[in-house]
C-alpha cells in the first residue's frame, strides 16, 4: 500500500506540475565538457516536470544559425521526422517514426501521466512506421521530390547502407532490403536481419545502426528499460548497451555496455574510433546528470546503472555491483543534464570553414524536466587529433518561442552531399538544412 500511494503522489506531481516560460539555459559552465563540475543529488517525491508545450512555427519563421551561415528547408511538411541517412547519390532517407503503440506496458500509473506529458509536448502522435526520400535535383538546397521509400516498419530508427544492402532497424528488429542506385522506393519486401531486444516494456524504443568502416560489423544501439533499473535488472537483459553484429554469420556480441540509453553514433575521422551521445538518468536533481559524448571501447563498462559519470554511485540501485562500479569508465565530453542529446556526425565535409572538420554536431532534443530548460539546440564540438578541443557552440538555435513553446525539437543530424548540415526536426516535422551563407 505504501508503494502504490507513493507512485499515485509521484503521478500527481507530474501530471500538476506542467510548468510554463520560456527560460532556458544559455551557457555551457559546469555541465559541459570534459571535467564537469557534478553538485550532489538532490531527491524528491516530486520530480520537476517543465514540458514545452509543442505549437507550430509561424509562417515564414525557422531555427537560427550563427552569422554567416543561411538556413532553409530542405523538407517541410513531414511526420515526426526523426533520423536522417544521406545516401551515396544525394537523396536523403528520413525516417518518420515515433514510439510504438504497444510501449512501456507495465510502466503503471507513472507510465500513464508521462504518455499525458509527451502528447503536450507533441511526442505522442502514431508512429508514421515509413521512410521518406527527399530528393534535390537541381541543387538548390530544397528537396523538391518526396517519395514513401520503405512503409509498413515498426517504429524504424537507424539506417546503414552496405553495398546494396540497405538495413533498417525498427523497434524490435534489424530488416534488410536490397537497394538500388537512384531509386525512389522499395516495393520489394525486406528480409528480418536479427531480433533486438524489445517486449512488453520497451521503455527506450529507437535503435540505431551504424556500419564499420570496411562494411563487415553493424553497431547497434540499445536503450535501457528504466529509468535507473526500477523494473529490475532482469528487466535489462542485453539493453544500455551498443551490439557488435558480424554481417556474414549474424553472430551479435555487447560491445560496450553500462550506457543508459545511447542514440548517435559517428566515426571519428583522424582516430577512426567509434563515438556515441548517451542520454542518462533523471530524478536525481537539475544539474544531474549530464547527458555526454565519448568514445566507446571495446568490452568497456560505463556505469548505468550502479553509477553515473564513472564511479559516482547511484544508490537507488539495490543491491549494488561495487565491483562494476569501479570498473566504470568516466565519458569523454559532458553535454549537459538533461539536454536529451541523440543526434551525432562528424563533419568531413568541406562547405564548411576548417575549424569544422572533423568535429562533432549534436542533436539535443531538449528536457522535459529541467528549469531552466536545457536543450533545444544544435550544438558543435570541436576535436583535434581525434579529441574535444574546446567548448560547444551553438549552431542551429530558436526552437523555444518567447513564450515557452516548443515550435521544434531537433533529433537526428546528417551531413549532405554539398556538405550542408541536415537536422530533423519531429515537432517542427521539417528538415533543415545549415550551409554557408552565399558571397
Amino acid at each position: 500500500m505504501r508503494i502504490q500511494s507513493k507512485q499515485c503522489m509521484r503521478a500527481i506531481a507530474l501530471a500538476l506540475m506542467l510548468a510554463s516560460g520560456a527560460a532556458i539555459a544559455d551557457d555551457y559552465a559546469d555541465g559541459f565538457g570534459p571535467n564537469p563540475t557534478l553538485p550532489a543529488p538532490k531527491k524528491s517525491l516530486m520530480p520537476t516536470v517543465n514540458i514545452a508545450p509543442a505549437k507550430p512555427w509561424p509562417q515564414g519563421q525557422k531555427p537560427t544559425a550563427p552569422a554567416g551561415f543561411d538556413v532553409t528547408a530542405f523538407g517541410a511538411g513531414l511526420s515526426h521526422p526523426r533520423w536522417l541517412a544521406t545516401l551515396p547519390n544525394g537523396d536523403v532517407l528520413v525516417a518518420e517514426s515515433n514510439a510504438p503503440e504497444k510501449h512501456d506496458e507495465n510502466a503503471g500509473i507513472k507510465g500513464f501521466v508521462m504518455k499525458k506529458v509527451q502528447k503536450r509536448a507533441g511526442a505522442a502522435v502514431p508512429s508514421p512506421d515509413r521512410i521518406m526520400l527527399l530528393r534535390d535535383a537541381d541543387g538548390d538546397g530544397v528537396a523538391e521530390t518526396r517519395t514513401v521509400f520503405i512503409d509498413k516498419l515498426h517504429s524504424p530508427f537507424g539506417m546503414a547502407l552496405v553495398g546494396d544492402d540497405l538495413y533498417v532497424a525498427d523497434t524490435d528488429a534489424i530488416m534488410r532490403f536490397k537497394y538500388e542506385n537512384g531509386a525512389t522506393q522499395i516495393t520489394t519486401p525486406g528480409e528480418k536481419f536479427i531480433d533486438l531486444p524489445a517486449g512488453e516494456i520497451n521503455h527506450h524504443w529507437t535503435k540505431n545502426i551504424i556500419a564499420s568502416r570496411d562494411g563487415k560489423k553493424l553497431y547497434v544501439t540499445v536503450g535501457s528499460n528504466s529509468n535507473a533499473a526500477e523494473n529490475g535488472i532482469d528487466a535489462e537483459n542485453g539493453r544500455a548497451a551498443i551490439m557488435e553484429v558480424d554481417i556474414e554469420t549474424k553472430q551479435s556480441r555487447l560491445f560496450a555496455t553500462g550506457l543508459r540509453n545511447p542514440n548517435g553514433m559517428s566515426w571519428q575521422p583522424q582516430s577512426g574510433a567509434l563515438w556515441t551521445v548517451v542520454n542518462e538518468r533523471d530524478e536525481l536533481g537539475n544539474d544531474l546528470v549530464p547527458d555526454y559524448l565519448t568514445s566507446v571501447k571495446d568490452g568497456a563498462f560505463y556505469g548505468w546503472p550502479y553509477s553515473y559519470y564513472g564511479q559516482h554511485v547511484d544508490d537507488r540501485v539495490k543491491p549494488q555491483r561495487p565491483e562494476l562500479v569501479q570498473a566504470a569508465l568516466a565519458p569523454d565530453y559532458a553535454l549537459g543534464a538533461h539536454t536529451a542529446s541523440l543526434g551525432l556526425t562528424f563533419y568531413e565535409g568541406t562547405a564548411f570553414p576548417e575549424r569544422y572538420r572533423n568535429g562533432a554536431f549534436i542533436g539535443q532534443h531538449g528536457s522535459w524536466n529541467r528549469k531552466p530548460r536545457s536543450g533545444y539546440k544544435v550544438i558543435f564540438v570541436p576535436f583535434e587529433n581525434g579529441k574535444p578541443s574546446g567548448p560547444p557552440e551553438d549552431i542551429l538555435t530558436g526552437f523555444l518561442s518567447s513564450d515557452g513553446h516548443a515550435l521544434g525539437r531537433p533529433v537526428g543530424v546528417a551531413v549532405d552531399a554539398k556538405g550542408a548540415l541536415l537536422v530533423a526536426d519531429d515537432v517542427g516535422n521539417a528538415v533543415w538544412r545549415v550551409a554557408p551563407a552565399a558571397k
